[in-house]
């Protein structure tokens, strides 16, 4: 390639022939610089084209100045094939639609930046789908299946994206258009570039002869034998795989194929993952759509399946359900299996199916908490050898001193582990070459492929000679020097590759760790281990919620990689580093990516590897604003407690003066809230005071947490749960003065402060902890910090852990302490939200039996209300507070029939409703306890 100009000039100059964003800022390139790999490149710039005229103007720029091309799509590229250091073209922002569906051809045309699950979406009215479906299919793009020649669970019925595309148009580095299709013809022999027809020619006999066969996820390399005159000269699959090496792709057609109407599960049951394996490809013959597989190592507790230490989990279809139940039945019969079951709720189904798909993310952790990487992925072996190749496998790690969890698409040879390597220290960096070389001649002497799914990348192209010989790989770099002699497209990759060893993303963090308050002790105490828990599945950008998932509101709301976990945890990553950001905890950057994060902590529960998000921004904005003036509602929301215990004395004159119009403009200017937003009423009298009242009724079998809310703001809650914990023969007893969780202080980053209430509070209630009973939380997101926050804020303190194990919800103290109890049947409908804590932290399995106990029917939303405590409030988050709320919260309860109970234990919640919707919404313990008051 030409000499490299001035990035500056670049960019200049692309924003002056590009319609799109063009963005060379810190942020920006920091986001760019990894995908779910192992590797790590800094960018010169992103460029999200807005169409193929950008995309011509982008590379004609690009190609004169010398720069390099990366086609990116959700990156979550596994091998480093998503990062680069030229220019990123982002098409998931503007290229991202399904242009046309034919529901007679079964074929539909799509933009490079189209997310999976969005084209599956759009085809599902016509009783069709899109055959591959890899883990990532909520966040997946169409351009980055194509990129890899991805799979997914059901290629065992569909095959890989190549056997799905019809047509491809893409654009050359140099900037002449292909159209690519099977048996497309050009002046040189097929389409593509010139001489590509000539190269065919003069080597049909390696072409005919270099690939393993009996191989169906054969991804490493390129697919050159597609070109062969008896398989049609498919250019269009021999693209499929490439990478981005070759040229941009602008344009697909793919094949659809008919949705089974109805699904079953059978899940077999093995004593061994070999055993598993052994019997996998016995099962093909009955025309499975699926057979996965997984061992008991990724899942410990077994989580419900079968008998056995490894499953399968085999999924047929029928035109009925009870079609689909006879073939998997089939398929039990047919199996050898130690024990099976058939699902064919589909809720289990999902339930079941997470726990494969999550496996990227949860694999990255050992059972003892340890991390394990990518870097041998999703080696393919063919399917009847793939028990013989996992004792081999097993044997080498042992033989490293290494761990892993294989798992993945059993019925098609192909395994995906993540491997404990040490990729912090030189000598454990060369253990890793050594291992890759090693099990590399192990799966060439199984008849595999080096990639099985996830392509080459750098991870392992510098091995593919191993596999294919110097020959066949000295004539892939002729077929890349065809498409882009100029080599601007992804170098690095595929051919003349990266070594597999360098650029390791993890080289550039801090050796020590860094001076935190928080206490991480699921990561050693360390931020950059906590950093470092995001291996870039992006799970966190998926675009539509589901109702069993909160994360990640703000990037839903704006679709922005830097609003979400992936995006900020990259931001930080960077930080550590100090290359691309470099102002450290005074990152602009990340305090702007971090801003928009509501700290619904929907990443702890949801992203598999269980990222904290709300934790690593209260750390940040302690250190970024340590010694400088804060934001004001840092000041009056993040010292809301104390606010509140003032004004409570004042609570009507001051409810009075905040209906005065230009008073409450003027106090919401100084306290930095959102002029939309109405101020919450002081409740007239404290809980605590009404509760002054009531006589004694026993020794205490409960402790009642007067949360900051309850108390001043919605005691009706509190004195609801009274009743009823009453009724349940449950007497109650407060603190003796005055608690806080530190919450509103955690959110907006005053750690000191926070700790220093905390410790007050341990003070407080250390007398009732030694009473052995439960301390009851009605506010979600307060129960949650303090099993949470609390311990890691106070982890020097015992008391802390036995606070934090001590914490129940409502429905959690009456579960477990009045098991024998029953509630008043109610029998209605309900709507309502979850809070988002009570999802990622607590759980809300105990509050769906006390409401089916109750007859109360129907399902609360899941997401967040987008209030969030202070969050809402604050200025510059109304939009994407109202967006959240948006999502579920207000169309399940506008949708609801009159009569029906809307139901929200989170202040923030209720409080959303009531502004947003007019809607007055309860926390269950009052709904209960109105039940107990009629005859």
């Amino acid at each position: 390639m030409a000499e490299q100009r001035p990035t500056g000039e670049l960019a200049s100059e692309l924003r002056r022939a590009v319609r799109g964003r063009v963005d060379f800022s810190a942020a920006a390139r920091a986001l760019m610089t990894m995908d779910a790999s192992n590797y790590r490149r800094v960018p010169a710039g992103v460029v999200a084209p807005r169409d193929t005229d950008d995309v011509a103007a982008a590379l004609e720029i690009c190609r004169r100045f010398g720069v390099p091309v990366v086609p990116r799509g959700g990156g979550t590229s596994i091998a480093g094939q998503a990062t680069g250091t030229g220019v990123v073209l982002d098409f998931t922002r503007h290229m991202n639609a399904v242009l046309t569906v034919d529901e007679d051809s079964a074929t539909a045309v799509v933009q490079p930046g189209a997310v999976l699950d969005t084209l599956v979406q759009a085809v599902r009215p016509l009783g069709l789908t899109f055959g591959p479906d890899p883990s990532t299919h909520s966040r997946c793009t169409l351009g980055g299946m194509i990129g890899n020649n991805a799979c997914g669970a059901h290629s065992v019925a569909w095959g890989t994206t190549a056997d799905n595309v019809r047509a491809l148009t893409v654009m050359a580095y140099d900037g002449t258009p292909h159209r690519l299709a099977k048996g497309v013809k050009g002046p040189n022999g097929p389409g593509g570039p010139p001489g590509l027809g000539p190269l065919v020619d003069a080597h049909l006999a390696l072409l005919r002869t270099g690939y393993p066969q009996d191989l169906p996820r054969r991804i490493s390399g390129y697919a050159l034998d597609a070109l062969l005159p008896e398989n049609g000269t498919d250019l269009a699959r021999a693209f499929c795989g490439s990478e981005g090496t070759l040229a941009v792709l602008t344009e697909a057609t793919v094949r659809l194929v008919p949705a089974p109407p109805a699904r079953a599960l059978a899940v077999l049951g093995y004593p061994d993952e070999s055993a598993a394996a052994d019997a996998a490809a016995g099962l093909l013959p009955y025309r499975p759509l699926t057979v996965e597989g997984m061992a008991r190592d990724l899942v410990p507790d077994g989580r419900g399946l079968p008998r056995g230490a490894a499953w399968l989990f085999a999924e047929t279809g029928g035109d009925t359900p009870a079609a689909a139940r006879a073939a998997a039945k089939t398929l039990l019969r047919a199996s050898d299996a130690l024990d099976a079951t058939v699902v064919d709720d589909p809720a289990a189904m999902r339930a079941l199916w997470r726990i494969r798909e999550d496996a990227a993310g949860t694999a990255t952790r050992t059972p003892d908490g340890a991390e394990a990487w990518p870097g041998w992925e999703d080696c393919a072996v063919p399917p009847a050898r793939l028990g013989a190749y996992l004792r081999d496998f097993r044997a080498l790690l042992a033989a490293h001193g290494l761990r892993g969890a294989p798992y993945g698409h059993f019925g098609e040879g192909c395994v995906h582990v993540r491997i404990d390597f040490d990729l912090l220290t030189a000598p454990g960096v060369r253990a890793f070459r050594r291992f890759s070389e090693e099990t590399a001649d192990l799966v060439v002497a199984h008849g595999g492929s080096l990639s099985g799914e996830h392509g080459d990348g750098q991870a392992r192209a510098e091995l593919l000679p191993k596999m294919y010989g110097e020959e066949l790989v000295a004539l892939f770099a002729r077929f890349k020097d065809l498409w882009d002699p100029d080599g601007g497209m992804n170098p690095g990759m595929l051919v003349r590759p990266h070594r597999l060893d360098e650029g390791l993303r993890f080289a550039v963090l801090p050796s020590a760790p860094v001076d935190t308050v928080f206490g991480y002790h699921a990561d050693g105490g360390d931020f950059a281990g906590a950093v470092r828990r995001c291996v870039g599945v992006a799970k966190c950008r998926t675009e539509k919620p589901g109702t069993d998932s909160v994360m990640c509101p703000s990037f839903r709301a704006t679709g922005e990689e830097e609003h979400s976990t992936r995006g900020r945890a990259r931001l930080l990553h960077e930080m550590l580093a100090g290359e691309v950001v470099r102002d450290g905890w005074r990152s602009t950057e990340v305090r702007d990516a971090l801003d928009l994060c509501l700290s619904c902590k929907g990443c702890r529960s949801d992203c598999p590897v269980g990222v904290d998000m709300a934790a690593y921004k209260a750390e940040f904005l302690h250190h970024h604003y340590a010694g400088r003036l804060r934001p004001r509602s840092h000041y009056a929301m993040g010292g809301l407690p104390r606010w509140l215990r003032a004004a409570a004395p004042l609570a009507r004159p001051l409810n009075a003066l905040a209906g005065i119009r230009p008073l409450a403009s003027a106090a919401r200017l100084l306290a930095g809230i959102d002029p939309r937003r109405p101020l919450p009423k002081l409740a007239p009298t404290t809980l605590t005071r009404l509760l002054d009242g009531l006589p004694a009724d026993g020794p205490a079998s409960a402790v009642l947490w007067p949360d900051t809310f309850t108390q001043h703001l919605a005691p009706a809650a509190g004195l609801a749960a009274v009743r009823v914990l009453r009724a349940a023969g449950l007497p109650v007893t407060l603190p003796a003065g005055p608690v806080c969780c530190g919450l509103t202080h955690i959110s907006t980053g005053r750690l000191t402060r926070a700790r220093a209430v905390l410790r007050r509070t341990l003070d407080t209630v250390e007398p009732l902890l030694d009473l052995g009973i439960p301390v009851t939380v009605l506010e979600p997101s307060c129960a949650a910090t303090l099993k949470t926050d609390l311990p890691e804020l106070l982890g020097d303190d015992p008391r802390a852990a036995r606070l934090a194990s001590s914490v129940r919800t409502f429905a959690q103290t009456l579960e477990e302490y009045a098991p024998r109890w029953t509630p008043p049947r109610l029998g209605r409908e309900i709507a309502g939200q979850t809070h988002c804590h009570q999802h990622s932290v607590l759980g809300d399995a105990a509050e769906r039996r006390l409401r089916a106990r109750a007859g109360l029917s129907g399902e609360l939303s899941g997401g967040c209300c987008g209030l969030a405590g202070n969050f809402g409030f604050e200025r510059g988050h109304y939009e994407v507070s109202v967006a959240c709320a948006g999502e579920q919260l207000l169309p399940a309860v506008r949708a609801a029939v009159p009569g029906t109970e809307i139901l929200a234990d989170g202040f923030s919640c209720r409080t959303q409703l009531d502004q947003l919707a007019g809607v007055r919404a309860r926390h269950l313990a009052e709904v209960l306890a109105e039940g107990l008051e009629r005859p």
